[in-house]
């Protein structure tokens, strides 16, 4: 067998960590998994436990009943770990950026995989991946890749959304109880992002932007969290390319336009 692509990851992982991820990918690739007649699922780089593998699992399968999950681990130790955790619609191989599944898998999980790389590797690893993607056909919009970045407990959430064809989307999530103001996720940026928060470039612009929404919504603070984030947003799609609506805001969500925000060469 060749050597898995990649190097191991620190491997932490809790419980629910993933959650708004999950919930996301449910809502906005459901359809598409459903018209799927056998949508695969790959969770990869699931680290030390094998917790967001098998949630993974049962949130794609409320929504698209025939999904089938594999986790794939670079660290063979991890993958001997969750053996025991197989079950029905859900397997764990020895693997890395060559996604080591049969056929195009539906759907690419890479949550806290790229943190430890350098932002230059970034766009060869979704080419890589993107690659491995069911293709678009003139009745699908094609598999889905969902990389980014979390914290330990899943607080503070940012992703890209990549298609076969390449970047779509940025979605920035958090639980809106812990939040003091929106740019406080930029820590959680993913590694395309997280060194191009500086003037000049147009995520610092839209951090920027995004604060004085949120400074601007504050009377809203009165009746909650949740609508001032809701007025923030819709504030702040004046002038940026946001996506979704009041269903997707109140869960805590804004997702952009990648091209909005993609670095400046």
């Amino acid at each position: 067998m060749a050597k898995p692509v990649g190097t191991v990851t620190r491997g932490t992982t809790n419980p629910n960590r993933l959650r708004r991820m999950d919930r996301w990918i449910a809502a906005s690739h459901g359809p598409e998994l459903r018209r799927t007649p056998a949508p695969l699922a790959v969770d990869l780089g699931y680290g030390a436990a094998p917790w967001t593998a098998l949630e993974l699992l049962h949130r794609l399968r409320a929504t698209a009943p025939r999904t089938q999950v594999i986790g794939v681990e670079i660290d063979p130790a991890r993958v001997a770990a969750a053996k025991p955790y197989e079950c029905e619609g859900l397997t764990f191989r020895h693997g890395g950026f060559e996604v080591p599944v049969p056929g195009r898998p539906a759907l690419i999980r890479a949550a806290n995989v790229l943190r430890q790389y350098d932002e230059e590797e970034v766009t060869a690893v979704w080419q890589r991946l993107c690659a491995r993607l069911q293709p678009a056909t003139p009745h699908t919009s094609g598999g889905l890749l969902v990389e980014g970045t979390c914290d330990e407990i899943g607080r503070r959430h940012v992703w890209v959304a990549l298609g076969p064809e390449g970047p779509r989307t940025i979605t920035f999530a958090t639980r809106l109880g812990s939040l003091e103001r929106p740019s406080d996720l930029a820590e959680r940026l993913p590694k395309a992002l997280i060194h191009r928060n500086i003037p000049g470039e147009p995520v610092h612009a839209f951090l920027r932007d995004f604060d004085r929404a949120w400074a601007a919504a504050a009377p809203y603070a009165s009746y909650g969290a949740r609508q001032r984030w809701i007025r923030t947003v819709r504030d702040l799609s004046v002038d940026w390319p946001v996506r979704d609506g009041v269903t997707r805001w109140r869960q805590g969500e804004v997702t952009v336009e990648w091209e909005s925000l993609a670095p400046r060469r």
